[in-house]
């Protein structure tokens, strides 16, 4: 049996090649670039990769062309930020934290549309890079619900809280937050956007781990710093159901996935390019990375068709913990597979082990989620606590 030629039968390898595609086609470049400079440097505290990014187009990845963006559409964007993680995965998850930030702010000016899409068009026109100051899950409360407290003054509002990790730290020049409001109103949700060099803003040393610092994961204390009212965007009063903010989740579930299942795939192409183990072994790899890639292909499409609804973002979260399955399954056998020689000889099979496996630090947890998946299964609301 043969199929139609396409246009990935020039490359090498059949691996990667869709995603290595879109990162060429948005960031032309930018792949060899990361391939030449090698996972040691990158991965490094200043190793040089997010600089690289922003030279290449990066933080447009997902502003509309006419905004002066690069337009790439929710498939073309986990393709991309799966080819990133197969290079430098710090930028990877770097830059998930800037694109979903981004998208957030897409949807809501998408919802309110007005002189917002001015701020986007300057993310894209200037490279601008936009840390996450959202929630972060913490144990017994609500994922979406914001631990940044904002006060009313007037022209604007004064904000008090820390986020801690925050990828982008140093590099950032705008924060994104999702604050309570504390007002006559008795307490509004909003999401703010906030220059970078804004008196009261702290940088704090975080992160102690070797892996993933090239990300510049550190905290970021903020302390009556002061957004003005045209960067204060108010979303709904409940931010449980708000859906500018439940899409911008959504988002980021799907580009953190790819990201770590990009990490993983550079551990299985070492094992594809060293013809390690026998056929079925490297089949299995290609099951696992290629079915979870496929699945999160498929939930991208939600995003691309409106407004997702809570059943969709069930549908995410299950996807979400399939995919840090199959990449705890993955990286197992391609570990074992590439041999204790060279993992003796090199420490990039260790790394590129232990980096693929963290996305199971990133909200919500397996263990936090369960309880209410399990519920929604069975009819209930989906409350994610």
């Amino acid at each position: 049996m043969s199929f139609p030629s396409s246009e990935y039968t020039h490359n090498m390898m059949n691996f990667l090649v869709a995603e290595r595609q879109a990162l060429n086609r948005f960031s032309p470049g930018l792949d060899d670039k990361l391939a030449a400079a090698g996972l040691e440097r990158l991965e490094a505290p200043e190793g040089g990769a997010i600089e690289l990014f922003r030279q290449h187009g990066g933080p447009g990845l997902l502003i509309p062309q006419e905004y002066s963006g690069l337009g790439a559409n929710a498939v073309e964007a986990i393709r991309y930020q799966r080819a990133l993680g197969s290079r430098a995965p710090s930028l990877a998850v770097a830059s998930t934290m800037h694109h979903f930030s981004v998208a957030t702010l897409v949807a809501m000016c998408a919802a309110s549309p007005g002189m917002e899409w001015l701020l986007l068009a300057a993310i894209a026109e200037q490279q601008l890079l936009v840390a996450s100051g959202f929630a972060e899950g913490h144990s017994g409360s609500n994922v979406l619900r914001p631990t940044m407290r904002a006060k009313k003054v007037s022209e604007g509002v004064l904000v008090n809280g820390s986020k801690k990790p925050c990828s982008l730290s140093r590099s950032m020049n705008l924060l994104t937050a999702s604050v309570t409001i504390d007002d006559d109103a008795g307490g509004r949700y909003a999401i703010l956007l906030i220059p970078a060099e804004s008196p009261g803003i702290e940088r704090r040393p975080f992160w102690k781990n070797f892996v993933l610092a090239g990300a510049e994961s550190d905290e970021i204390v903020l302390r009556d710093v002061f957004v003005p009212d045209r960067l204060t965007f108010r979303t709904s009063e409940a931010i449980d159901t708000d859906p500018t903010e439940g899409t911008g989740f959504l988002w980021f579930e799907l580009l953190i996935s790819a990201a770590y299942l990009g990490v993983a795939s550079a551990l299985a192409e070492r094992v594809v390019q060293g013809d390690k183990g026998s056929a079925y072994d490297r089949c299995s790899l290609a099951v696992e990375l290629e079915g979870a890639m496929a699945a999160l292909e498929s939930q991208a499409q939600v995003l691309m068709a409106g407004t997702p609804t809570r059943h969709d973002f069930a549908r995410a979260l299950f996807v979400r913990f399939a995919v840090q399955r199959s990449i705890e399954r993955a990286t197992a056998l391609a570990a074992e597979l590439m041999g204790g020689m060279a993992f003796v000889q090199s420490s990039e099979i260790a790394y590129l082990y232990a980096a693929a496996r963290a996305l199971a630090f990133h909200p919500p947890s397996r263990l936090a989620a369960s309880s209410g998946l399990a519920s929604y299964v069975a009819g209930a609301e989906l409350r994610l606590e």
